[in-house]
């Protein structure tokens, strides 16, 4: 299994992953996550050797890429293709990294080079979430968004099961200001996969910005019900419940009819 330390950094503005909040198109320059593979202790020694000098590496790049030494990050990553060169998550880090350090210094040739480690990470591992997402925010850093859209429908129809190409896709369109299609990837997300936190954060997200609040509670309910480990999730839950409590006993003004609410309905109930 991979160990994910979260290196979230900007280029000109931050990138969330759903597990916190949506983000909007100018927010999508920096996706890096860096891997860092821990082995099982059950792995045979012979293979054992290399892939743990790969996972060194691998640590010593993330503590490199988190301290801003994207250059020094860049070497070790690049020890763990040399010591293991079917390291998806080493391609992944080499990719994000270069990623990073093309979008600093304007060059092309790097970008070029990041979008080839992409690729590399994908023929090793084709589910690989963060590089899907990696590769499709370059695509859209280099003006190529039908590419980008392409790569994310391409993955969900290969894998028609999984929910996270699903989630990925929908970000992408909530990016680029299509919240009812991102919407309905999100609702297929959590008809694929009713046990996946991210999908109901997601879902919930949206119908809140939508004025969906009762949908949006039910969504963060379902979220923390599969993952109780999210603060912020929890803190929204306690912020619409505010929200509906006082929308309800809020009194009719002088002179006006109160009319019933609408009820909130159409939606899933379940989890994101």
């Amino acid at each position: 299994m991979a160990l994910l330390n979260l290196v979230r950094q900007q280029t000109s503005s931050s990138l969330n992953t759903f597990g916190s909040r949506w983000v909007n198109r100018a927010q999508i320059r920096a996706p890096f996550r860096i891997f860092v593979h821990v082995l099982p202790a059950t792995l045979l020694l012979t293979a054992a050797g290399c892939q743990w000098a790969a996972s060194g590496h691998n640590t010593t790049g993330t503590q490199l890429y988190e301290q801003g030494q994207y250059t020094a990050a860049l070497q070790r990553f690049q020890k763990v293709i040399a010591t293991d060169p079917q390291n998806a998550d080493g391609y992944y880090n080499l990719a994000a990294t270069t990623h990073r350090l093309g979008n600093q210094r304007g060059d092309q040739e790097m970008l070029t080079q990041a979008e080839s480690l992409y690729n590399q990470c994908l023929d090793h591992d084709p589910n690989h979430l963060e590089c899907h997402r990696g590769l499709a925010v370059l695509l859209v850093d280099t003006g190529r968004n039908d590419r980008a859209f392409a790569l994310m429908k391409n993955w969900a129809t290969q894998n028609p099961a999984n929910a996270e190409a699903r989630i990925e896709l929908a970000r992408l369109y909530e990016e680029a200001n299509d919240p009812s299609t991102a919407m309905k990837y999100l609702e297929d997300a959590v008809q694929k996969d009713a046990n996946n936190p991210r999908a109901w954060l997601a879902l919930a997200k949206l119908r809140q910005q939508s004025g969906d609040l009762q949908q949006a509670l039910q969504n963060y309910q379902q979220s923390l019900a599969i993952n109780p480990a999210q603060p912020m999730a929890a803190a929204e839950v306690a912020k619409l419940n505010h929200q509906i409590s006082g929308s309800i006993q809020a009194p009719t003004p002088p002179g006006q009819t109160q009319i019933a609410a609408p009820a909130y309905g159409g939606g899933f109930m379940n989890r994101y």
